[in-house]
C-alpha cells in the first residue's frame, strides 16, 4: 500500500490538519515507459505554502485533491521498458508527499549516493542549493570585497548564500531568529556577524554589524526585514528577492516594502529570482560544491525527521523556525 498525503483544501493563513487528506491506496503498477519508485526523502520547502494557492505564479497551483507537490529522492524499484532509468536506480524529481510514485519520470534525473547522500541531492545538490548558488552569483553578481547581507541565514538557501560569499572573499552577516542559530552561523559557518531579530532591534542590528551599509542583500523573509535592509544599501546595490516567509501565512494583503525609494537614490536593483531559470546550468553548481565540501570550505546540513504520518507537523516546521539548515522529511517503511 502506498501511503499519501493530499491537498483537501486551500488554506487561509498558516495550514492546518484540515489542510490535508492522509489516505492509504494501492501502488499503481507500471505502464509502458513509466517506473515506480520507492522514495526515501521528502523535500520540505517554504515555496510548497505557495503552490496551494490558486493564483498566477511562476508554477501551476497544487490541484485540491492531488497529492501534495514536494520534491523526492528515491529507488526505482520497477520498471516497464523505460528509456532512461533501470531498476536499481536512484533518481530525484517532483514525487509529492507519498511512499511510492508511479511515473514516466519526465524532469527525474539520475543521482549518486556514493558520491553525496541522499538527503544531501534535496539540500546542496538539490532545489536549495541551486537556488542559493544562481541567486547569489548570477543574480546578485557577487563580487570580491562585496558587504553580503543575507535573512533567514540559517535556512537552507540562506546558509548556503553567506558560505558562498565567504568563499568568494565577501564580508557576511546573517539575520536569524535566536541565539543558537547566530551561534551557528558565526561559529559553525563563518559569518563574519548575526543578528537575532527576536532579541535585537533589525535596525540597531544592521547599524551595529553594516555601518558601511551593503552591496547585496539576500532577502528569503521579506515584511519588515526587507523594509529596513533597503535603508542601508550602498550605492549600486544589488536586491535578490527569493522569498518572503514571514508574508507566506499572512490573512491579509502583504504590505509592500516602505523604503523602496532607497532603490533609486543608491542606484540599486531588487529581482526576484526563480531556480528553475537555471536548470540548464545545475551541473556548474553541483561542481562547485563537490569541491567546496571536499576542501572543507562548506557545510550542508539536513534536519531530518521520521515518517509520512508526521508531515503536517514536520512541515510547520519552515513556519516556526524550529529548525535547522533543510528541512527532509524521512520517508519509512
Amino acid at each position: 500500500m502506498n501511503k499519501q498525503v493530499l491537498l483537501a483544501q486551500r488554506p487561509d493563513g498558516l495550514p492546518t490538519k484540515s489542510t490535508w487528506i492522509f489516505q492509504e491506496v494501492e501502488i499503481q503498477e507500471p505502464k509502458e515507459g513509466e517506473v515506480v519508485i520507492k522514495q526515501h526523502y521528502i523535500s520540505l520547502d517554504p515555496a510548497m505554502r505557495g503552490w496551494m494557492r490558486d493564483g498566477k505564479s511562476y508554477i501551476e497551483p497544487v490541484v485540491v485533491g492531488d497529492v501534495m507537490r514536494a520534491g523526492t529522492v528515491g529507488e526505482v524499484i520497477k520498471a516497464h521498458n523505460h528509456p532512461k532509468f533501470k531498476v536499481g536506480d536512484f533518481i530525484s524529481g517532483w514525487g509529492g508527499v507519498q511512499q511510492f510514485t508511479t511515473t514516466n519520470a519526465k524532469g527525474y534525473h539520475k543521482i549518486d549516493p556514493t558520491i553525496a547522500p541522499l538527503p544531501m541531492y534535496l539540500g546542496t545538490m538539490g532545489m536549495p542549493g541551486m537556488t542559493a548558488y544562481f541567486g547569489i552569483l548570477k543574480v546578485g553578481e557577487l563580487k570580491e570585497g562585496d558587504i553580503v547581507l543575507v535573512s533567514g541565514a540559517a535556512g537552507a538557501v540562506g546558509s548556503l548564500v553567506g558560505q558562498i560569499a565567504k568563499i568568494k572573499g565577501c564580508r557576511v552577516v546573517g539575520i536569524a531568529g535566536g541565539k543558537d542559530k547566530c551561534d551557528y552561523l558565526v561559529n559553525e559557518l563563518g559569518f563574519d556577524a548575526a543578528i537575532d531579530y527576536k532579541s535585537e532591534n533589525i535596525y540597531s542590528g544592521l547599524k551595529k554589524h553594516c555601518p558601511d551599509g551593503i552591496d547585496i542583500f539576500f532577502d528569503n523573509v521579506g515584511g519588515e526585514i526587507l523594509d529596513a535592509a533597503l535603508l542601508k544599501l550602498r550605492m549600486h546595490a544589488r536586491v535578490v528577492i527569493c522569498g518572503a516567509i514571514s508574508q507566506y501565512n499572512v490573512t491579509e494583503k502583504p504590505k509592500g516594502p516602505g523604503n523602496y525609494m532607497s532603490l533609486l537614490v543608491n542606484r540599486a536593483t531588487m529581482k526576484g529570482m526563480v531556480v528553475f531559470d537555471y536548470a540548464k546550468q545545475y551541473d556548474e553548481a553541483i561542481i562547485d560544491y563537490l569541491q567546496w565540501m571536499k576542501d572543507g570550505k562548506l557545510k550542508s546540513n539536513e534536519d531530518i525527521y521520521d515518517g509520512i504520518e508526521n508531515f503536517h507537523e514536520t512541515f510547520l516546521r519552515l513556519f516556526s523556525g524550529n529548525k535547522l539548515g533543510k528541512l527532509i522529511l524521512k520517508v519509512l517503511e
